[in-house]
């Protein structure tokens, strides 16, 4: 018999908030999803699709401030601040910048390393747990490079990849890539090919069928808007439109508008927001036989379905402006020169926004004043991956036990210095 008042209520229906509700529920919880628009209706729904484990190196590498000028004079570039946005952006910057100094990149990327391990763990049981196989493309993904030139520049990732345990092979000519995909231009000379990377088939169809799963083991899923917090001495009431929900522990998983509930209770976190683009093509005539990174033009093309969607990039742009579908149109123009057989035309143009803190690490953390709200939220372009990973690490906080990987380096005990 379900009761009145949820055990725990998690704000927020995309691919972390579900993953975390279906996990909770697994622990004999009586859960509530709160959503203003529906199970994957934002960001979740729009990306790539990939489970990225081998993609360990934060944003924030060492050297990298010194591109700063070049992301500003370059709109259509792979990372980019539009110029309107400057000055805003200019404190989380600065926490970049700092993070990109060699101890916190060292320490961001074992911490990230870490996270992606326990969640390709995590998703194997949430497959399994779930009979979700059907859903997942084991197709691996081949990361591809212009040139002796470029490929040498990669190697020192690919040697911290193999540090932190990621399998690969390394490519040394056009006849090996056309091995693994045929009619890639050819300027690209050399590759990597990691053979553990999977996708999903759909982003949005893979969420729907883990709410399908929370919903016919007993879970709610509400649609409304949350516009507050407050703390009670037993409980959390949640301010929603035209009524007030109440339970004994609330999860904020709204992805990049977290932020605006953090503050109510005290929490001013340093979250932004990548805004990324795609074109999801119906007609393609191409046959994509693995996921395809061009690293360097900051650009991936994956399935969907039985579509392919061209997207990536990094635009740190925030909530509010407009977007520019230029940034789209550039990609897949890139696209059409280096796979030539691909069909640009018919294309649905797409936008999201990614939670991102200046480190590149999630907030996976109780607030700063209570146990009864647990943070899940800021994993950047890697929210799918890390996801169910997450979901455990978020139930063992909310059920008072030990994670089985280390969490102080998700806390946001981080930020207050």
């Amino acid at each position: 018999m379900k009761k009145e008042k949820p055990d725990i209520i998690v704000i927020g229906a995309g691919i972390i908030g579900i993953s975390c509700a279906l996990e909770l529920q697994s622990k004999g919880l009586q859960v509530l999803v709160l959503d203003r628009k529906g199970v994957a209706s934002e960001t979740s729904a729009g990306n790539a699709g990939a489970f990225a484990f081998s993609d360990v190196i934060p944003l924030a590498t060492p050297g990298i401030m010194r591109k700063t000028p070049k992301w500003l004079l370059d709109p259509l570039g792979p990372l980019s601040i539009p110029p309107a946005y400057a000055l805003k952006i200019t404190p989380w910057m600065m926490r970049f910048w700092r993070a990109s100094w060699k101890d916190k990149y060292q320490h961001a990327l074992t911490s990230q390393a870490s996270l992606m391990s326990h969640s390709q763990s995590a998703l194997e049981r949430q497959i399994l747990k779930t009979n979700g196989e059907v859903f997942i493309r084991r197709e691996g993904q081949l990361q591809l490079y212009q040139g002796q030139k470029e490929y040498e520049n990669s190697l020192s990732g690919w040697q911290t990849r193999e540090e932190h345990g990621v399998a690969f092979d390394l490519l040394t000519s056009p006849d090996a890539l056309a091995e693994i995909q045929p009619g890639i231009h050819s300027s690209f000379t050399h590759g990597a090919f990691t053979p553990r990377w999977s996708n999903v088939c759909d982003p949005k169809e893979w969420t729907q069928h883990l709410a399908n799963r929370f919903l016919k083991m007993g879970g709610r899923i509400e649609l409304t808007s949350v516009s507050r917090l407050s703390l009670k001495d037993q409980h959390v009431d949640i301010q929603c439109v035209g009524k007030t929900l109440s339970s004994d522990k609330v999860i904020i998983a709204s992805g990049a508008w977290s932020n605006t509930l953090c503050k109510q209770l005290g929490d001013n976190l340093p979250l932004e927001t990548e805004r990324g683009y795609n074109t999801t093509l119906p007609n393609s005539d191409f046959e994509l036989k693995t996921h395809l990174s061009f690293s360097n033009h900051g650009f991936v093309v994956t399935k969907v379905g039985e579509e392919l969607r061209v997207g990536g990039a990094v635009e740190l742009g925030g909530l509010e402006l407009p977007p520019n579908f230029d940034r789209a149109k550039a990609l897949l123009q890139k696209a059409a020169h280096f796979l030539p057989e691909i069909n640009t035309q018919g294309g649905k143009e797409w936008m999201g926004f990614r939670p991102s803190m200046p480190d590149s690490l999630p907030v996976i953390s109780t607030a700063t004043d209570t146990n009864k709200v647990v943070y899940a939220f800021g994993h950047g372009h890697l929210g799918l991956t890390q996801s169910a990973g997450t979901a455990e690490i978020v139930a063992d906080l909310i059920m008072n036990k030990t994670p089985d990987i280390p969490v102080d380096p998700y806390s946001i005990k981080r930020f207050r210095s």
